[in-house]
């Protein structure tokens, strides 16, 4: 089977460490102490105008600045390395495809992502940044699977026939969709692709 597996609070938790270094950017730029503790207020994708209020400038200012700390720091979820491993081994093609940001200053975002992933022993087949249309990327390559965060993408998937199922966030676990499967970790993934699979 052919798996698209997302990286950014899929594989690896990406928003703890964009939070850290945000509020660290918001108070070079205001002057003032931020610990904005907002985990819990983060509700779409644009988090970042919406809890600081930046402008396109700004965000970009910010990511120059700091999208290389982001992107280093970043933690691995519990079990994903074990479980990609077990869906290698079962013989499995892991695509990671991933709206990572290139061209970022100071930043080689590839670069980085592989280290990440060579670092916590996780095998792939192919590595995808900066997707922002997954749909055309999913058909292209023909895939079977995907593994991703953004209930926007798993329900344009899931309309145009590509299962998909959606790990569960601060992002995504107000929605009821009773239509895609949701996870809450890596061992509930595993699950339903033996599901899948049977």
């Amino acid at each position: 089977m052919k798996i698209g597996i997302d990286i950014d609070d899929t594989t690896f938790l990406t928003v703890k460490s964009m939070l850290k270094y945000a509020d660290k950017f918001e108070e070079e730029i205001s002057g003032i102490p931020t610990n904005r503790d907002s985990f819990g207020l983060i509700k779409n994708r644009y988090y970042l105008k919406a809890l600081y209020g930046w402008d396109d400038k700004t965000k970009f200012d910010f990511f120059d600045k700091y999208y290389k700390n982001v992107l280093e720091e970043c933690t691995m979820l519990p079990n994903a390395d074990k479980i990609i491993k077990k869906l290698k081994e079962e013989g499995d093609i892991i695509y990671f495809v991933t709206a990572r940001l290139m061209n970022i200053k100071n930043c080689d975002t590839e670069e980085i992502t592989k280290k990440s992933l060579q670092d916590f022993d996780i095998p792939y087949d192919s590595l995808n940044l900066h997707i922002s249309d997954k749909l055309k990327f999913f058909k292209e390559n023909q895939m079977d699977l995907c593994i991703e965060d953004s209930y926007e993408t798993c329900r344009e998937l899931t309309d145009n026939g590509i299962k998909s199922i959606l790990m569960t966030t601060k992002m995504n676990a107000d929605i009821d969709d009773t239509e895609i499967t949701r996870v809450n970790n890596w061992n509930e993934i595993y699950e339903e692709i033996r599901k899948y699979k049977e």
